[in-house]
């Protein structure tokens, strides 16, 4: 184990981890610190090779589950993180599609019992910091959201475990930056446009300027190649992706102790 606190990042799908928080992971390993990744699902249900989404009569689920296993180990290896483990959860879909009443869908699993195996990886990781979505999944999909709550109860079945965070974007960044995107004729994959912009000021514990890590960022997103409605954000300008991704804002959602010291550091006063 590293002698530095180690941080684990619980995700929904692969290419989660590309997106979400890739900049503090990048950051937290290039000083030594060991990141760990849990991914809860295959992502079966992403966009498959002849470019269908999960709902369409004709997807083929199996080679897309393999593509973004493949996927996600190049993504992660690019990014740092020392461990990836996948729960191997079915892939819920977006909210209403029929494959969401699945019995094996990560939306419809027994929360104790994913909470108790995620907690067993924080507490063998001795994890100081758990980062995951806000009780929202950031946009609202069904895994996301799931996520939030198995790490939720993970965390009071962990010992190890002294801070929560969300990566969340503040008031307006998102709206300045879908505007911009509209300006150039770029299309945005529905967790952009989708995600709340109403985020205040004051929920936001740390910011941390990632921009020496954008250029990586970008091209763990493109690494995730499969999933063709990124596209976009991959080819955009420098100038714009660093609006949205050269910055990364999070939200404490719980701590085990006071904490004063974390305005620029998730490590902060550990």
């Amino acid at each position: 184990m590293s002698p530095l606190p180690t941080l684990v990042c619980v995700h929904a799908h692969p290419d989660d981890e590309a997106f979400f928080g890739a900049g503090a992971t990048a950051h937290y390993a290039e000083l030594g610190h060991r990141v760990v990744l849990i991914t809860c699902t295959y992502g079966q249900l992403g966009i498959d090779l002849a470019g269908r989404p999960g709902n369409e009569a004709l997807h083929d689920s199996l080679e897309t589950k393999s593509v973004r296993a493949g996927e996600l180990q190049r993504a992660a290896a690019l990014l740092g993180f020392s461990r990836v483990v996948t729960l191997g959860f079915e892939d819920s879909g977006m909210k209403g599609w029929p494959e969401n009443d699945h019995p094996n869908a990560f939306m419809n699993v027994d929360v104790d019992a994913v909470a108790r195996t995620i907690a067993s990886i924080f507490d063998e990781e001795e994890a100081a910091v758990v980062v995951t979505y806000d009780e929202n999944g950031f946009y609202g999909h069904p895994d996301h959201i799931q996520a939030n709550v198995v790490t939720r109860r993970a965390i009071n079945f962990s010992s190890s475990v002294a801070r929560l965070y969300y990566p969340v974007v503040p008031r307006g960044v998102i709206t300045r930056f879908v505007a911009g995107a509209k300006d150039l004729d770029l299309s945005m994959p529905a967790w952009v446009l989708d995600a709340g912009t109403n985020i205040p000021d004051e929920l936001v514990a740390t910011t941390m300027d990632v921009g020496a890590y954008a250029r990586l960022k970008q091209e763990a997103m493109a690494t995730h190649a499969s999933q063709i409605d990124n596209g976009d954000l991959v080819r955009m300008n420098e100038e714009l992706f660093t609006l949205l991704f050269g910055t990364e804002y999070y939200q404490r959602a719980w701590s085990r102790h006071e904490a004063t010291d974390d305005g620029a550091d998730l490590f902060g006063g550990l």
